[in-house]
């Protein structure tokens, strides 16, 4: 891991202290290391309602993201079966570019696609807590998290979750446009 912005860095080391406090007080430490959680209540309708750009593809970094129910998942199962020490990183395993997530929200909820513009346009006109995600770019596997909590995602994609959540809001265009097979199916909660 090499960190590189300052939320980065306080992570990284927020995780050391809390695998030293686990070893002297010898508590099992089991790290999820967690990037963009969604949900249905927090998708980013507003933000393009309001028009905020997006990075253009050439200069858009890579995100990674978690649906709130499958992160639930996730806990109880780092709970029920982590390894002392281990580090997991609770995502999907899927990745897409930031500028598409949000192109992708806005398709499926009949919203305009947001505005692209430069690193460089995005660094004089963004909140710097806006443009610091953007210059955060990274493709996480869930390998280990798949292999060892043996976590079943309702939602394997970012893709999926949106989909369901623009079929429950009355869109099922969203719906229709994913394989029969990989479509999300009704609540059903199984064990970790």
């Amino acid at each position: 891991m090499h960190p590189q912005s300052d939320r980065a860095q306080r992570r990284a080391h927020a995780e050391r202290i809390l695998r030293e406090w686990g070893r002297r007080s010898g508590v099992s430490i089991v790290v999820l290391r967690v990037p963009g959680i969604y949900a249905a209540d927090r998708l980013p309708l507003e933000r393009l309602r309001r028009g905020t750009p997006a990075l253009v593809q050439a200069d858009d970094a890579y995100t990674n993201h978690i649906h709130a129910d499958d992160l639930a998942r996730i806990v109880f199962a780092a709970l029920a079966r982590g390894r002392t020490g281990r580090t997991y990183n609770a995502s999907d395993g899927s990745w897409r570019k930031m500028g598409d997530y949000f192109d992708l929200v806005a398709e499926s909820f009949d919203l305009p696609k947001p505005p692209r513009i430069s690193r460089e346009q995005a660094q004089a006109t963004l909140p710097e807590g806006l443009f610091s995600f953007m210059r955060e770019s990274r493709r996480l596997s869930n390998r280990r998290l798949r292999k060892e909590l043996r976590v079943q995602l309702r939602y394997p994609t970012v893709a999926h979750g949106i989909a369901d959540a623009a079929a429950r809001a009355g869109d099922v265009r969203a719906s229709a446009r994913l394989p029969r097979k990989s479509r999300p199916q009704p609540e059903s909660y199984t064990q970790c």
